[in-house]
């Protein structure tokens, strides 16, 4: 992430910070006046990848505000460094931190739909920022939370655990999957292996993100055993067609 005063020197212009409660419930703070000069909102990744800058544009047309969009790379086709190709996605899934009471697994029945359609699936690993503890937000303080980002390794251990719940085979710890780390940066990191493999590795800094590989073209398995953490393992455990 680049740090604020950067931007700040780069464009010469004051920014303030929105974060995601200012943009889902603080719209019109960024809407003022936007239709007498140009305001624009910088997002990490395509500005049409997330539901809350959808609702924005929505707001801006209703007021009768112009709109621009400059769309950017993102994850969501960024992942192709893997060597999967893009076409051979299905839906992609986000996976949230448990939480001791709250074990949410409905991305579960969308993983198992592209497995049965032999497709592969991008996970995207939660953040958390600004978050209150309950106390906090109980007793209306404002006191946040340092910020989390979930690794590989979390989402891999969720997965199985809720595999291990459900019982449908959808998952296993020979299962192959890609691990995805700070993609576009100079520090990118790409692994491949089983997910008992991914387990161990050590991925770094965020952002992180997961691939659970579906059936592979033979050139796709080829670019991917690149990244393998064991070549022999990733053969003997990869869906692959010849």
């Amino acid at each position: 992430m680049v740090d604020k005063s950067r931007l700040e020197a780069f464009y010469g212009k004051e920014i303030v910070v929105a974060d995601r409660e200012m943009v889902e419930s603080e719209a019109d703070k960024i809407l003022y006046n936007a239709d007498k000069e140009n305001v624009a909102f910088l997002v990490v990744g395509d500005p049409y990848g997330a539901t809350t800058h959808t609702d924005l544009v929505l707001r801006a047309k209703e007021q009768g505000i112009p709109v621009q969009s400059i769309h950017n790379a993102s994850i969501m086709n960024a992942v192709g460094a893997c060597g999967l190709q893009l076409y051979n996605y299905g839906q992609t899934v986000s996976i949230v931190f448990f939480t001791e009471n709250w074990r949410p697994d409905s991305f579960y029945d969308k993983i198992k739909g592209n497995q049965t359609l032999k497709l592969h699936t991008l996970c995207l690993l939660d953040i958390k920022v600004k978050e209150q503890s309950f106390e906090n937000m109980a007793r209306g303080r404002k006191i946040y939370e340092p910020p989390r980002y979930m690794t590989i390794n979390q989402a891999v251990e969720q997965l199985l655990e809720i595999e291990d719940k459900r019982q449908e085979k959808v998952l296993s710890p020979d299962a192959i999957g890609v691990g995805v780390a700070r993609v576009g940066t100079d520090t990118q990191q790409i692994v491949a292996g089983t997910l008992s493999e991914l387990l161990q590795v050590d991925f770094g800094g965020p952002l992180h993100s997961l691939v659970l590989a579906g059936e592979m073209h033979f050139l796709e398995a080829d670019s991917l055993r690149e990244f393998a953490v064991n070549k022999e393992t990733f053969d003997k455990h990869a869906n692959i067609i010849h």
